[in-house]
């Protein structure tokens, strides 16, 4: 009998190694959203953040909506993009000026905000003369002159209700003494201007000189009364593709 029942076993396993059970090969899950559908491509806007290498350093909000203004405003000189982020108190370097031509971070400094917009951190904004408040937004650069802060650049606010007003107030980038490394370690802060964007002294005059004659300035802040005022973001969120055609030059 057991003779028998050892037959059996080995016929059936003989069987089984010549006619294996079939496997049921499992299906690849495709990346979705919540909604079940195939999550899109990684953006133009993404890809070319990603070029310039601002991982690190620029958050990509800031440069998102900057490139929403950058697709929408004419402006004379495209190769460059200067991005100020207020979400950032002073003690960090805040400002960034970037070659879109050639995909490179040209420089990052500090830079001071207005007097009445905050201490290490800008919180208030205003577009009214006399508030010393910063203004966000976009600006396009205009002409460099000599004032009483020296050497300036005139900015033109772009955003009616927002930042239209920075001409008539003299919203001008300059140096100044207070924005410096050294004031930061005395104070906790740097010093803040009338609601100028203040540079460091060394810095004033190669950054003024890169940027001027019609390149598109962002001023950035987590704001949500910026949002729901800006006609810019809230009317041309999609970014053209022909604005990013440049990419391949």
């Amino acid at each position: 009998m057991k003779k028998l029942l050892l037959v059996m076993i080995v016929a059936v396993l003989t069987t089984l190694a010549f006619h294996p059970l079939p496997i049921k090969e499992k299906a690849v899950a495709q990346p979705t959203d919540s909604i079940g559908t195939r999550l899109p491509e990684v953006s133009e806007t993404k890809q070319l953040y990603d070029s310039l290498k601002l991982q690190s350093i620029l958050k990509y909000e800031a440069f998102e909506q900057a490139m929403v203004g950058y697709a929408a405003i004419p402006a004379a000189n495209k190769n460059l993009l200067t991005v100020i982020d207020f979400s950032l108190p002073s003690t960090e370097r805040r400002l960034y000026v970037l070659d879109m031509k050639h995909r490179k971070l040209l420089f990052h400094t500090i830079v001071s905000h207005g007097r009445n917009s905050g201490g290490n951190y800008a919180t208030e904004f205003s577009n009214i003369n006399g508030s010393l408040q910063s203004s966000l937004g976009f600006y396009l650069t205009d002409a460099t002159y000599q004032g009483r802060n020296g050497y300036s650049l005139r900015l033109a606010g772009q955003e009616p209700g927002i930042n239209d007003q920075a001409m008539a107030r003299a919203i001008v980038m300059h140096g100044a003494d207070y924005c410096s490394e050294a004031v930061i370690q005395a104070t906790g802060r740097l010093g803040r201007s009338y609601g100028c964007p203040a540079l460091p002294r060394a810095l004033n005059k190669p950054i003024i000189d890169t940027i001027k004659g019609g390149s598109l300035l962002f001023i950035y802040a987590d704001n949500e009364d910026y949002l729901a005022k800006s006609a810019i973001l809230k009317d041309h969120t999609a970014l053209p593709e022909m604005l990013l055609a440049q990419k391949g030059q």
